[in-house]
């Protein structure tokens, strides 16, 4: 059985130990001066980002921790992998919800417990494939930016000292919707931080998280399927534990109104269709390379399973949404390179006027309310919001790849 966190480190980040360790170490006195004792907030917590962070908060000991999450599932197994750890601190008063943030009954928790001390947002659509036509599209910036303007709302009655929501290298400078929608959140979190500490991060794919194609990978395998990967995307990778890492680090350290990125230079990025030939080739297999999906299909069918030549399908992205690279940040943005050794910091963020904020939810709500409305019609509400979103329909997404 493949060892999925020794591969990430041996080739994908290769980094034998997570790049953050440096910065917990230097700021621990810091971190548990915030953390202990205090009430912690997890919105999407079940998922690997939101996690990962709870696993690099507990050891700094705080007094309750509430999780919110859709998947019921998803709760169940992180309640059993905490109290299957060895050495892990979980306090007394940990609690579970299997729901939406958005549901009238998370307001009566919220309520109930008057706030807490530091809340995390990780509930989000995430996925550049979430994009697909006008339905997907509302789903998608309803979940990413109309709920969590509603969330902002609530907290601004019970300030947290801490308020942190997880963004993406995709909004800088972002080519599909979900990136656009997390530079909306970006704009829509600043505009709160007159009410409370804000902070956010942008960072790169985490290698083998939830319903990631790296993670399709393992399901593909055990289903006897063929792989496919893109051969010309190069993204940047950090490991499941960092990923909790940064944000951590970003939502307790980070001063208001900023946002924090991983110091990764260009050489780093990676193709998933190289990550696809050293998973295959740690495994044992021979990489035997298709000309189109059919031909893959084909192949796995026809072959037996224990055979050791196992098929790919490599290709060119034509999908709407993807981009060739990836940045953290974009010309103007003030960068504070010296405050970290494995972060960056963007400083200073200016504040988009609520006005303006306020005539893009009215854009949106309107164009909705329609029954006919269409995903471009979405598009340019969002390039006049936006500055040089520039996104490109190719009339292709990525349900229609395997």
């Amino acid at each position: 059985m493949l060892d999925i966190n020794t591969f990430i480190k041996e080739y994908i980040t290769k980094r034998p130990v997570s790049m953050f360790v440096s910065d917990i170490r230097a700021n621990r006195e810091q971190l548990t001066h915030e953390i202990e004792g205090q009430k912690v907030l997890v919105i999407g917590g079940a998922g690997t980002i939101g996690s990962s962070y709870i696993r690099a908060l507990l050891p700094f000991k705080p007094s309750k921790l509430v999780v919110v999450d859709i998947s019921e599932n998803g709760l169940t197994e992180l309640t059993r992998d905490l109290r299957s750890t060895d050495g892990m601190y979980i306090p007394e008063d940990y609690r579970t919800y299997p729901i939406s943030y958005a549901d009238p009954v998370f307001e009566k928790i919220f309520r109930k417990e008057r706030g807490f001390d530091i809340v995390a947002n990780f509930s989000a659509h995430k996925h550049v494939r979430s994009e697909k036509d006008q339905y997907s599209v509302e789903a998608l910036i309803e979940n990413n930016v109309i709920k969590a303007r509603k969330l902002l709302d609530l907290l601004a009655e019970f300030p947290p000292r801490h308020f942190f929501c997880v963004s993406t290298d995709k909004a800088a400078n972002p080519v599909n919707i979900m990136g656009g929608s997390k530079r909306i959140m970006e704009d829509l979190i600043m505009a709160y931080s007159d009410k409370f500490k804000v902070s956010t991060a942008r960072f790169a794919n985490v290698a083998f998280s939830n319903g990631s194609l790296l993670a399709g990978f393992i399901e593909r395998l055990m289903k006897h399927q063929p792989l496919a990967a893109p051969s010309d995307v190069k993204r940047y990778f950090v490991s499941p534990e960092e990923s909790g890492q940064i944000c951590m680090l970003a939502c307790v350290l980070g001063k208001n109104r900023e946002i924090f990125f991983p110091k990764l230079g260009e050489e780093q990025m990676m193709t998933f269709s190289v990550i696809c030939d050293h998973f295959l080739h740690t495994l044992g297999y021979e990489i035997y390379s298709c000309k189109s999906e059919e031909e893959a299909k084909e192949f796995a069918v026809k072959t037996d399973k224990n055979s050791k030549r196992y098929p790919v399908f490599y290709f060119k992205s034509d999908t709407t949404g993807e981009k060739d690279f990836e940045e953290f940040y974009v010309p103007g943005e003030k960068l504070n390179w010296d405050r970290f050794a494995s972060l960056g910091v963007i400083e200073d963020v200016k504040i988009r006027p609520i006005e303006e904020l306020d005539t893009l939810f009215d854009d949106l709500n309107q164009a909705f309310s329609k029954s006919d409305f269409t995903k471009e019609e979405i598009v340019n509400i969002l390039k006049d919001f936006i500055p040089n979103f520039e996104h490109e329909e190719k009339g292709k997404n990525l349900d229609q790849k395997m």
